[in-house]
């Protein structure tokens, strides 16, 4: 991409407009990364841009934004501007196209308001963003306040670039983001919900976390999570402490590549424990039904944060069965092969994995199933049924309700490998249902 890139520059500035990479991708090259995507700042105005690219995108032209495709790669290529009052909290009212040095002062955050120039192989850098480099130091450019008060969606990303970078915040504008958290509440969930992605996808995710509940946006954003502090568990099954701080530390044991589903089922497995928590005659605590509830309650705050159903589902499903892991022992192979069968079963195998590590640390269910899934690795877990409902009906059943508990009977008998043809379903069927035929 870096040279389609290069080519936009070249061409840009052959017709006499100065042209250069700007914001994350010089940040990456130099902290020794590889940019996701290159943007290229330049003195051309839009519509100079679009005459010199044919079919570029003109979806940002009214802020100086155009997408130039060149080779299947697209880049952005914005006209170097200040903007004007933001109304909203979001985007300004106006921009006037402007300098180099005039559109580093309107970016976010010094480490993203460099520019490269990539033929001469330069730096140029009005903001200081180099030495904040150096120290690995998030700083917002001139005034804080300023800065988070445009575009409010700065805090979360000030939260995300310190979490992805490991930079600590400056404290100025650690101070501006615990301020104005608030704020936040003015963003729409949509680029709230894109900003929480990054940081809980991202290895770093705990320290994330940890700035969120800090900096006051995640009483803003997920006001539940803070509800589990200081929620009490019963000491014999969790000495690390309170619901809260389980749920911290199972984060912190995930793996560093994870699922979406599986994250959000780690942030909100035990979601509703506050309000299913009692004390039983014996003065033990118990959370009667908190993974039923809990997978409703994780549905309503996955939808509040527009997350897609495929994502929201698979969540619900993981937090709505981590509990049933305490039982797979005492469980038939006819329900363990239905439970390790669910597309979801993975994330809910490693959501059980990190319970128990964040809790009394025995993983001697986990290790029973990781050898029942060798076991039954041989063949399909649900394999081809052996018989239907037409077949019985060619027995004298009658449709009905009746029919389809005989057949998923016959299923678990099949799962069970007590049977293994037609034949042998239809005689079960006539040896173990015959009373039951209407």
């Amino acid at each position: 991409m870096i040279k389609a890139a290069i080519h936009v520059i070249r061409l840009l500035r052959e017709q006499g407009h100065e042209a250069l990479l700007a914001g994350g991708c010089v940040r990456d090259f130099l902290l020794g990364k590889e940019p996701k995507d290159y943007d290229v700042a330049t003195s051309a105005t839009p519509q100079q841009v679009i005459a010199l690219f044919p079919g570029a995108l003109t979806v940002g032209a009214h802020f100086g934004v155009v997408i130039v495709k060149h080779n299947h790669h697209q880049i952005e290529v914005a006209t170097f501007r200040t903007d004007g009052s933001y109304k909203d909290g979001r985007r300004p009212e106006s921009v006037t196209f402007a300098t180099t040095e005039e559109d580093a002062q309107r970016r976010d955050f010094t480490v993203n308001g460099l520019f490269r120039d990539p033929i001469g192989d330069r730096i140029i850098d009005y903001v200081g963003g180099q030495a904040d480099l150096n120290r690995r130091l998030l700083r917002a450019i001139g005034d804080p306040h300023q800065r988070f008060a445009e575009d409010r969606l700065r805090l979360l990303r000030a939260i995300r670039f310190a979490t992805v970078l490991d930079f600590e915040i400056e404290p100025a504008t650690w101070k501006a983001v615990c301020d104005h958290a608030e704020a936040i509440n003015t963003v729409s969930a949509e680029r709230i919900r894109d900003e929480l992605i990054k940081i809980f996808l991202h290895p770093q995710r705990l320290r994330g976390f940890d700035l969120l509940v800090e900096s006051g946006l995640m009483q803003q954003v997920l006001p539940e999570i803070l509800i589990l502090q200081g929620v009490e568990q019963p000491p014999q099954w969790h000495p690390e402490g309170d619901v809260f701080i389980h749920t911290r530390l199972m984060l912190s044991l995930l793996p560093q590549q994870v699922s979406l589903p599986l994250v959000l089922s780690v942030l909100l497995h035990d979601i509703a424990k506050p309000a299913t928590f009692t004390v039983d005659e014996t003065g033990r605590i118990r959370f009667n039904g908190h993974d039923k509830l809990g997978a409703e309650m994780t549905g309503d705050i996955l939808r509040r944060l527009k997350f897609p159903n495929d994502v929201i589902e698979p969540t619900q499903v993981a937090v709505e069965n981590h509990m049933a892991f305490k039982d797979v022992k005492k469980m038939r192979n006819s329900t363990l092969k239905r439970m390790m069968a669910r597309p979801t079963w993975e994330d809910e195998l490693a959501l059980h994995r990190v319970d128990c590590l964040g809790s009394n640390g025995l993983l001697d269910n986990y290790e029973f199933m990781k050898a029942k899934a060798e076991e039954f690795s041989q063949a399909p877990l649900i394999p081809p049924t052996l018989i239907n409902g037409r077949d019985l009906i060619e027995l004298g059943w009658q449709p009905g309700k009746q029919l389809g508990i005989v057949l998923t009977a016959v299923q678990n008998a099949q799962l069970e490998g007590l049977i293994n043809t037609r034949e042998e379903a239809l005689e079960w069927v006539q040896n173990h249902h015959k009373n039951s035929q209407p």
